[in-house]
């Protein structure tokens, strides 16, 4: 499809990694599921249906350089820079505004650069389908089929069906929810009426802009500013300025949670967001006794009477007798906890950010 760019979004820190995801190498940067980082393998899964000068990339100053050497295919002037996190608000209004500037015609398919999905062909026929749903004016969002009553992940209610484009049902979407209680989250998984959000969204570039105008004037209005100033020679100074006053909100706040004629397409292809330990758990292959090691692991891990349990560690470690156990060890953080508390890891970083120990982020 003519005028169709992707846009990854590669500015988180995947908190709830720690310790292997740090501020100067986050999640999108480590080879967690393979030799590859998993920006690099978010990068080669679309390839198939982007070419790389239609591949834009929004990140912060500390990671472009690193970004760039993962895909150098990717043109440097298609790496967006925000000068610090404000949330994906500001972020990708910003590389909306920059997309919009060299091709107003154009529609994006916002990404994320740390998700894991098993199928790449049934996920760029989907895209594909979406962008051609996007044409009529319509946001289209991403829905994962879930699988049981997540607690972590957004929910997209679907309405009434829209149609049928190459094979996948589209429907119109009612509401977001985000991360309900384990109770409701129970009764969305029953209703069969809600997807998981994943976070991807199709959108055409001229919509994208009249929705920022209308419920998020100010981003809008900064970003208007900045499209004058992308090639002059004082563009840094404006932004580093701009970026200040800049909203810190979420894209699903900022817009999708008051915006109009969004259309869900629900699909199962094999999607992780990978945000803690015990998802990674999920994805890695397991011994007969349901262990994941490292890599292949077996010629620095001795495993005695033990289940269900992740060693993420590249020296000598021995685990005796334990079940359902989280054990990451790096250069200066070693990290023990049960497999359902890896959503504490968080926790920890903010208790470290409180109270001073910048190092170990």
């Amino acid at each position: 499809m003519n005028h169709y760019y992707a846009l990854i979004a590669a500015g988180g820190h995947g908190t709830r990694l720690w310790p292997m995801s740090r501020a100067r190498l986050p999640k999108q940067m480590l080879p967690l599921i393979d030799e590859h980082s998993m920006f690099r393998t978010s990068v080669e899964r679309i390839q198939s249906l982007f070419r790389p000068e239609d591949i834009f990339v929004v990140t912060g100053r500390e990671l472009a350089n690193d970004l760039q050497k993962e895909a150098p295919q990717i043109p440097v002037d298609n790496f967006i820079i925000e000068p610090y996190a404000k949330n994906s608000g500001p972020a990708l209004a910003l590389a909306l505004a920059r997309i919009h500037q060299q091709d107003p015609s154009a529609t994006v398919a916002i990404l994320t650069a740390d998700h894991h999905i098993v199928d790449r062909d049934k996920f760029c026929r989907l895209l594909s389908a979406a962008g051609e749903v996007a044409q009529d004016g319509k946001i289209v969002t991403l829905g994962i089929s879930p699988s049981y009553p997540a607690t972590g992940f957004g929910y997209i209610q679907q309405g009434e069906p829209l149609a049928e484009v190459a094979g996948f049902k589209v429907y119109t979407s009612k509401r977001f929810t985000e991360k309900p209680d384990i109770v409701r989250a129970t009764q969305f998984l029953a209703s069969g009426q809600y997807s998981w959000n994943s976070g991807m969204f199709i959108w055409r570039v001229d919509r994208a802009m009249r929705d920022l105008e209308r419920y998020q004037p100010a981003i809008f209005a900064m970003c208007s500013y900045l499209q004058t100033a992308f090639d002059a020679p004082d563009y840094s100074e404006k932004l580093n300025d701009i970026w200040e006053t800049m909203p810190n909100l979420s894209i699903d706040f900022a817009i999708m949670e008051k915006a109009d004629n969004i259309a869900v397409i629900p699909a199962d292809i094999g999607w992780s967001d990978v945000g803690t330990w015990a998802s990674l758990f999920d994805i890695l292959p397991q011994d007969s006794f349901g262990n994941c090691l490292k890599g292949d692991g077996s010629d620095r891990t001795v495993i005695l009477d033990t289940s269900d349990t992740l060693v993420f560690s590249d020296r000598l470690t021995v685990a005796i007798g334990v079940q359902d156990v989280v054990v990451v060890d790096t250069d200066d953080v070693l990290l023990i906890c049960h497999k359902d508390r890896t959503q504490d890891v968080k926790q920890v970083v903010d208790y470290l950010r409180e109270n001073g120990s910048e190092e170990y982020l």
